[in-house]
C-alpha cells in the first residue's frame, strides 16, 4: 500500500529517489529499534511508494517499448 500523503514524485531524479529510499530506510530502522510500530508502518508505506516508482523506471529502461509479450522471442513450433 502506497502512502496517501506523498504527492507526485515523477519529477524526482533517479539519484534523488535513491537518496529518499536510503533516508527512509535509516529512519525505519531507528523507529524499529525504538519499538514504534505505528511509525514503522507509515515509513514502510512511504518506502513502498518510492520503491514502486524506482521499479517502474527500471522496467521502462529494460523494456522501453512497453512490450510485455514475448511470443516473438521464442519459437517452440
Amino acid at each position: 500500500m502506497e502512502h496517501p500523503l506523498i504527492g507526485n514524485i515523477d519529477n524526482l531524479k533517479d539519484d534523488e529517489l535513491m537518496q529518499k529510499i536510503s533516508e527512509l530506510t535509516k529512519k525505519y530502522f531507528i523507529a524499529q529499534r525504538m519499538g514504534n510500530q505505528d511509525l514503522c508502518n507509515q515509513i514502510g508505506m512511504a518506502l513502498e511508494t518510492y520503491k514502486n516508482k524506482q521499479q517502474e523506471r527500471l522496467n521502462k529502461l529494460r523494456n522501453p517499448n512497453g512490450d510485455t509479450d514475448h511470443d516473438d522471442k521464442i519459437d517452440i513450433s
